[in-house]
């Protein structure tokens, strides 16, 4: 085998403004300026063995440079079975927009500071194996995806009270680790596909020698979505999506819920008409959990952990020229 190697090489230029109106005497408004270079080569070192590499050098003006080197390895073991590790460096420049300022509706919420913040800067792994067959004297296809993930944020952004009865956004001393599995099955019988899914997340902050449980974050997902295809003449699909209780800011848990969601779309040559009903079964936390504690006049928000907007329907008609 002849080996081959493929170059990518690439610049950017990124920018964010934000620009407050004057209701208060402390304004927000703020520039964020990137530039970026990036090269990536993917090397076939033979049949059974590709590698991909990767460099990105960000400067964010203000915050400083980030340099993002990245490897993926693919390993095809067989034509049935293969298996990819891969693992980089990442960051994520301050902002003020974030779920724990919108819960607040920005109120009391201060300035960025370029000389107190920095960028959050993070690293990751990953290994999966992929397998693929055929069941029942090959009426029934067969993929199954097992996934195992670690990704640490180090001196992560959090929004903390000050003195003044404000809020302001510290870099805090330690990292916030999130690992797990993540396990995918596909079924295909003929114009039917069955997608069944679970993922098990354990993310924890560490702050010096003290370890907390990271808020926000369903321990256990469960996905399923059953799809009814004919090329050119239908679609229809049934999901459901399950999340496990949270445990909230206050220290109070959230309840487990599910989502469920169907859609049909017939199509012609040059045209399809679709119906979408999202949420049906109105899942929403405002039936099953409080969002706010204490009067109406004076409320005080909890987290919002599950949809808010219930059963939605939509439709519409698709065109192709």
């Amino acid at each position: 085998m002849v080996k081959e190697f493929e170059w990518v090489a690439g610049a950017n230029l990124w920018t964010d403004s934000f620009k407050e109106k004057q209701i208060t005497s402390a304004l927000r408004d703020y520039n964020q300026t990137t530039f970026g270079a990036f090269f990536q080569n993917t090397f076939k070192a033979n049949n059974w063995l590709h590698i991909e590499t990767g460099l990105r050098a960000d400067h964010v003006v203000d915050y400083g440079t980030a340099f993002l080197p990245r490897l993926s390895t693919l390993f095809k073991l067989s034509d049935k079975f293969t298996s990819r590790l891969g693992g980089g460096l990442g960051y994520k420049a301050p902002t003020l927009f974030t779920e724990d300022s919108e819960r607040l509706q920005y109120r009391d919420v201060l300035a960025l500071n370029s000389q107190a913040n920095k960028l959050e800067k993070s690293y990751g792994a990953n290994l999966d194996f992929n397998y693929r067959t055929s069941l029942f004297d090959e009426k029934v296809s067969f993929t199954i995806n097992h996934l195992f993930f670690l990704t640490r944020i180090n001196d992560p952004l959090q929004l903390l009270p000050t003195t003044s009865g404000a809020y302001q956004f510290v870099n805090v001393a330690g990292n916030i680790e999130t690992k797990g599995t993540e396990t995918n099955v596909k079924l295909g019988y003929n114009d039917f596909k069955l997608f069944l899914g679970y993922t098990y997340t354990d993310a924890h902050r560490h702050e010096g020698t003290l370890r907390f449980d990271n808020p926000l974050t369903a321990k256990h997902r469960i996905n399923s979505v059953l799809m009814y295809e004919v090329h050119d003449e239908w679609k229809v699909g049934l999901e459901a999506y399950t999340f496990s209780k949270q445990l909230l800011n206050d220290g109070s848990y959230g309840k487990k819920y599910t989502i469920m969601g169907f859609m049909v779309e017939k199509l012609w040559e040059r045209f399809s008409i679709y119906v979408n009903f999202e949420n049906f079964t109105d899942s929403r936390q405002t039936r099953f959990d409080n969002i706010y504690t204490g009067a109406i006049s004076n409320p005080q928000f909890r987290d919002i952990y599950a949809p808010l907007d219930g059963f939605v329907f939509n439709g519409g008609i698709k065109f192709r020229l």
